[in-house]
Order: structure tokens, then sequence, then C-alpha cells
């Protein structure tokens, strides 16, 4: 075992980033990953123990990460987003969770033997879904947009109300069978619980009023929002244990909906923090786990409550609940199959686990196998399940990496039709009518709207697009538009076109460090693109076989073309840029824009038809 301290903290978030960035590269839920690299760390070959090392400051540590994770998350929940959902998302948090709660207890007593007590505890805190596995699961699986708001929704809601129904069902059990626990304590907990929401709107609408009234300084803000996140938390879950998590979601949920631009601004340094936070803790967790509960999970009892909650739990009370509501079939089928457990339900079932061990159920020391073989089966099946059955069930938007451009101009318009024609998704958006005319009348699916503004993140599914080319008039425009969608897209998927060389603008030195890429090669600026497609210039596509190689190809190509992008068989785009220098392969194809010499574009067409031919015979 690793004596050092520091040392365990920095393998702890090796392990957890280096799980995120292995998925990342390999297209692998990292969930899975991280639970794997945990259990390799922990129980498997010793290195690291953080519950047993980290003493005391083990759970504070667990408890405020988890509190700042379901914060972040709740931001996100923006009532704007949920219209056409309101139905479905309340059926299934309240309803769906009810039913899921009574079918949980039920399996949890008969199958895998637990007493009543025990098993309406568990089975409340199993409701939980949660932001930790769901929306890793969601950016993975690249959902259409209604089934993944609902999971999303549905994750995050339940996500404090399944700690608090543990929680209830405890102090109920306590109310029932014990003679010195009475009434007042049962109502006690309905009104911590309220006041854990009152105390959660009044901090939202306090540091809300502070930002829009100048009161705290930008470079604060954030430290502000998390201190006063942990304060939340840390005074709700003293009044009474696991409210706390109910007042960070009502304080989240209420900043989210009061549109402040510094909320937004902010919102993507926290999502930095909650991937963070979400690496290091379920490596911790799982890294905290012994071999003897490992060895539990064997037992016939808790594999058949495993596969009762998934196969027949989870779907039923998605099922029920949904009845009269729109949700399509493929849909219900989805989201209730999709239920991964996660941190919350690990960190808090080892909460009762004790409790309920010091009242005298000696059947919990089998809650924090029940619930870990619940978490890693359901986070394995889920994780490599649901980019499949979302194809299947046609849910899904995967395919080929989609090309998002912003400005619509006779070179934009045609440099889109090729992209449609080589089966690359493509959209031009445009916030004049005028301007998309010619887009429309090409066949070019068209987005009318300003790409900037609040209506079109709600109204548009970006999810398609990995790249995105601004290309308006403006350089300043093209470079704050690429800024902005950093996060999103990432900055090397992030292109631009610039309008003038040396002149204009002249913002070479700032959209280098905060805009796009500059596209194509030195000289091609907005004004000479549109006037050569003006003048009748080809975007002409050639095949790179063995017989052609791309050697071949720029040694022949004319000497005024400009190369524009090579698109791979994997679907994956690489465009020309300034300062990128890319080189195709066999079985690539090169798209660039020819000067309109007649005679040669007969010759040029001759000679790959000619090509082609020989390759597919």
């Amino acid at each position: 075992m690793i004596d050092s301290i520091l040392l365990q903290f920095m393998l702890i978030g090796l392990l957890g980033i280096g799980s995120q960035w292995a998925a990342w590269r390999f297209r692998l839920p990292a969930i899975v990953l991280m639970s794997i690299a945990g259990l390799l760390a922990g129980p498997i070959f010793g290195l690291i123990h953080p519950e047993q090392d980290f003493g005391a400051v083990y759970r504070p540590i667990i408890a405020m990460a988890v509190a700042i994770i379901l914060f972040e998350g709740s931001l996100n929940l923006d009532f704007k987003e949920v219209k056409g959902l309101g139905r479905p998302v309340v059926r299934i948090v309240t309803l769906g969770a009810f039913i899921s709660w009574i079918l949980g207890a039920f399996a949890a007593h008969y199958v895998a033997g637990l007493s009543w007590a025990v098993a309406f505890v568990i089975a409340g805190l199993f409701i939980v879904t949660g932001p930790t596995v769901i929306l890793p699961l969601l950016r993975q699986a690249k959902l259409k947009a209604r089934p993944a708001k609902i999971l999303k929704w549905e994750g995050i809601i339940v996500d404090p109300i399944g700690a608090l129904l543990a929680v209830f069902a405890f102090e109920f059990i306590r109310f029932i069978l014990s003679d010195e626990v009475g009434i007042i304590s049962l109502l006690s907990f309905f009104l911590a619980s309220l006041f854990a929401i009152l105390l959660g709107w009044a901090c939202g609408r306090g540091v809300g009023w502070m930002f829009e009234m100048g009161y705290v300084p930008e470079y604060l803000k954030s430290p502000v929002v998390f201190t006063v996140v942990i304060a939340c938390f840390t005074i709700a879950d003293e009044v009474t244990h696991e409210t706390g998590l109910l007042a960070v979601t009502a304080m989240g949920m209420t900043l989210a909906n009061l549109h402040i631009p510094s909320i937004s601004d902010m919102r993507h340094f926290k999502e930095n923090i909650s991937l963070l936070l979400i690496s290091t803790i379920f490596i911790m967790l799982t890294a905290s786990l012994t071999l003897d509960t490992l060895f539990q999970i064997l037992n016939i009892q808790i594999m058949g409550f495993v596969l009762l909650m998934l196969f027949v739990v989870r779907p039923l009370s998605i099922w029920i609940s949904t009845i009269g509501t729109d949700l399509t079939k493929p849909e219900k089928l989805l989201v209730g199959w999709i239920a991964p457990r996660g941190i919350v339900a690990l960190t808090v079932s080892s909460y009762f686990a004790s409790v309920l061990l010091d009242e005298g159920y000696e059947d919990a020391n089998l809650l924090i196998s029940i619930t870990f073989a619940l978490v890693f089966s359901t986070v394995v099946a889920h994780g490599f399940s649901i980019q499949w059955l979302a194809k299947k069930m046609n849910l899904s938007m995967e395919g080929p990496p989609g090309v998002l451009i912003n400005g619509s101009s006779t070179f934009t318009v045609t440099l889109a039709k090729t992209l449609k024609e080589l089966k690359v998704p493509v959209m031009i958006i445009d916030s004049s009518w005028e301007r998309l005319m010619s887009a429309r009348r090409a066949g070019v699916p068209t987005y009318h709207g300003e790409i900037l503004s609040e209506q079109t993140e709600y109204t548009m599914d970006m999810t398609p697009f990995e790249y995105l080319i601004a290309a308006s008039e403006l350089d300043s425009y093209n470079a704050l538009i690429c800024t902005t969608f950093v996060p999103t897209f990432g900055r090397n998927n992030l292109y631009q076109l610039s309008l003038r060389n040396q002149s204009g603008d002249n913002l070479e030195g700032l959209v280098h460090s905060i805009g796009g890429r500059i596209l194509f090669e030195e000289g091609a600026s907005w004004e000479k693109l549109n006037q050569l497609a003006g003048e009748g210039y080809k975007f002409r596509k050639t095949n790179i076989t063995s017989k052609y190689t791309f050697k071949d190809y720029m040694n022949n190509k004319n000497e005024g073309a400009i190369l524009l992008l090579i698109k791979r068989p994997s679907g994956k785009i690489d465009f020309f840029t300034e300062e990128f220098a890319t080189k195709a392969e066999q079985g690539d194809v090169v798209v660039s824009l020819m000067p309109p010499d007649k005679e040669r574009d007969k010759i040029q067409t001759r000679l790959e038809e000619q090509r082609n031919e020989t390759e597919q015979s």
C-alpha cells in the first residue's frame, strides 16, 4: 500500500482523468473504466484504501463533492428546456419513483432476503440515477434531444429525492417500531426538507441579486458561488442528514431560471470542476471497497435482486408511470432500460449500513455489497448498451460527424452542397431569411436564427455536428462565435474564414488567441472565396487511390486551386488551414476549389472517371 497521502491523491487523480481520456479516445463508457481502475487500485492490488487512509475527512470530502456535482447538474434545469416534456418528466419523478420504490422493496425482501425495514430504506435509495452517471452516458450516446432531456431531468431531480426517501423510510420505520420515537420526529423530518428547499431558493436568489447589482466582482463570482453551495449544503445537512442534497438542487434550479449572464459564463468552468470531482470521487469509492464486499456480490440472492431491478422493476415503473403521455414505445423502452446508479447510491448506502447496524438490523451488513453490485451492473450494462439500443430504436443522432456553418453566402452554400453530396450532415445557420434563400434553393438544410442567442440554444439540436465554421462578413464576430463554442466543439473543431488579409478588422493576433483556426491557405479570405465562387470556380472532389496518390494529385493540380478539406473513410473531416498542412491517404476524398478551365475540367473529369472504374473493377 502507498503510505503517502499526497501520492494517493496523485494516483486517484491520474486514474480518474486517465479513465476519462481513455473513454474518449476509445469511445468506451467512462464510468465503467473508472470503476475498473478503482477496483484494481483498491481491493485487488491494495495500492490505496481512501476510506481507511483519509480517516475522518473521507466522508466530508465525498459529501461536498456530491453536493457540487448535483448543484452543477441542476444549473442545467432551465424550465424553458422542459417545454413539451413536462408531463412525462413529472410522472416519472413522482409516480414512477414511487412504483420503483415499492417494487424495489418487495424485490429486496423476497429475493435478496432483507428485512422489511432494511428493504424499504435501500429501495428508496435505488430510485436514484443521478448526473454523475447519466450525463457522461448522454455525452457518449448522442441521443436525440427528447429522450436525452427526459433522462437528464429525471437523474438530477430524483437524485436528492432518493436520498430523502431512504431517510423518510428509516424515520417512518423508527416511528412504527420504536416507543421512543414519536410523530414529532417524523414531522420534524418533513419540516427539515421544507427548510432545505427554502434555504436553497434563498441562497440562489441571494447570489443572483448580488451578481445583478454588481456587488461581486467578476474574478470572485466562481469562488462565491462554490462557497455558498457548500454553506447551503452543510447547513441543511446539519439540520437533517441528506437534506443538503435537496438544498443545493433547489439553489441550482433557482439560479438556472434567473437567466443571469454571469451564471451562464461560469457554467463551463463548473462543468470542468464537476468532471474532475466525478472522476476522483468514483475512484475513491470503488478503491475503498473490500474483497469481502466483492465476494458477497456473487451471492445468488444478490444477483437475483440485481436482475430483477434491471429487467423488471425499472422497465415496469417507467411503463406504468408514462401511460397516457405522448412518449413513443421506443422512447419508453430506452428510458425504461437506462437507469445507472452512481456516487449518491454508494455514499448514502454506506451511511445507512452503519446506522441500521447500530439500530440492530444485522442484515444491513449486505447493503454495501448489494449497492455496489447494482451500481457496477447498471453502469456496465447501460454504458455498453445505450448506443446500440438508441440506434436500434432510431433515437440516436449517431452518424458521420457533421458540419455547422454560420453565415450564408455563395461560397458557403456551394461548400455545404458539396459536403451534402459526400453524405456529410451539414446545416447553414443565418439570421437573415434573404441570405438563406440561396441555400434553400440548393437543397441545403438551414436554420433561421442568431447562433449566439439563448433561443437558438433551446430550439436547435447541435448534437449531429462536430465541426463549426464561422463564415460571416465580420472577423470579430467569427472570432466571438468560435470562442463561445470552444466548450461545445473543442478548439480543434472550430474554424473561421478570414474577411480580409491585413485590412478590415485586422484581428490577426486576436483570432489566433481566442478565435478558431483560419481556414484554407493564406490569402483565401471571405471576399476572395466568394468572388471566386461567383466567377465560376468549381468544387472538385478527387479520390485518392493506390494508383493516384496524394503526391500525384499535388503535382497535377491547377496552380490556382485552393485546397479545402479531406474526407476520410471513417467520416472524419480534416480542413486545410493556414497553420496545419494535412495529407490525404488511400481511400480519402480531397475537395478543392478549381479555376473554371472548361477543357481542363473535361479532361480531369474523364481521368477521374477512368480511375474510379479501374479501382472498382
